[in-house]
C-alpha cells in the first residue's frame, strides 16, 4: 500500500526549493575567495612614487648603488669607482633634479662604509634615498634552533 500512495504523490508540482546545491556552490565560492584573498592582501610599505602619463617620453629617475662585501661598487649594475659614481650622479642630476637612490649594501660591510656612501650621494644632492633589504619572517627568526 505504501507504494502505490507513493506514486500518487508524484503526480504533484514540486514547491520546496533543494538548498543542498545552493549550499555546495556557495561554500565552493568562499574556499575560492578564501584562498585568492591571501595572494591580494600582500604586506607592503606605502611609498610616493613618481607619476607619468607615458613612461617611455621620460628616463627613469631612480638610480640603483650596489656595495659589495669587499668594496667594488656599481652604479646600475655597471661596476665604477667612486669618482666615476660621482660623475654619473652630477650628469644625471642636471636632467632630473628630483633623482632618488636605492641602496643595496652587503650586510657584512662595515656601518662606516655604507654612510660614506649616504654622504656622498647627499653631498651631490640627492635627498630622497632607500636602503634595499632582504625581508624576513621574525616568527621564524625568533624561535630556537634545534
Amino acid at each position: 500500500m505504501a507504494s502505490s500512495k507513493s506514486n500518487q504523490n508524484n503526480d504533484d508540482i514540486i514547491t520546496d526549493i533543494n538548498v543542498t546545491p545552493l549550499v555546495d556552490i556557495v561554500l565552493v565560492l568562499l574556499i575560492i575567495f578564501m584562498v585568492t584573498a591571501s595572494f591580494i592582501v600582500a604586506p607592503a610599505i606605502k611609498v610616493d612614487l613618481p607619476k607619468a602619463a607615458n613612461a617611455d617620453d621620460k628616463p627613469d629617475n631612480t638610480i640603483a648603488l650596489i656595495l659589495t662585501e669587499n668594496g667594488q661598487l656599481f652604479v646600475n649594475g655597471k661596476e665604477t669607482d667612486w669618482s666615476g659614481m660621482k660623475n654619473h650622479i652630477r650628469t644625471q642630476m642636471v636632467k632630473l633634479p628630483d633623482m632618488q637612490a636605492v641602496i643595496s649594501a652587503d650586510k657584512n660591510l662595515p656601518h662606516g662604509d655604507v654612510i660614506h656612501l649616504i654622504d656622498t650621494i647627499k653631498g651631490l644632492g640627492i635627498v630622497r634615498f632607500a636602503l634595499n633589504i632582504e625581508r624576513i619572517d621574525y616568527q621564524s627568526e625568533l624561535q630556537p634552533q634545534g
